[in-house]
């Protein structure tokens, strides 16, 4: 089975100019998904794992790493960081 880097599809999609409307207007979401995606990875564990560890279910870290998870509480990304060892920062620019 062939696998696609998330970056090459990422930008090859990106050429598509309503696709990279509609990516721009959630780049935050995308950019917290694939860093908890990183740091899942790197830490050697599924999403389950993860999930377990957090005190959650499967399917809330499958939707935090969709980007598309609204209404995400601090609370929620301190339980799935503290699991990760990292602390989110949140800032207004």
């Amino acid at each position: 089975m062939k696998t696609t880097n998330f970056d090459d599809l990422l930008a090859e999609n990106l050429k598509d100019a309503d696709f990279k409307k509609e990516y721009e207007a959630l780049e935050e979401e995308f950019d917290v998904a694939k860093k908890i995606i990183h740091l899942r990875l790197t830490a050697g564990l599924t999403q389950k794992e993860l999930a377990r560890q957090a005190h959650t279910s499967q399917a809330a870290i499958s939707r935090l790493e969709s980007g598309t998870y609204r209404n995400v509480s601090l609370a929620f990304l301190r339980r799935v960081g503290a699991v990760l060892g990292v602390k989110p920062h949140v800032s207004f620019q």
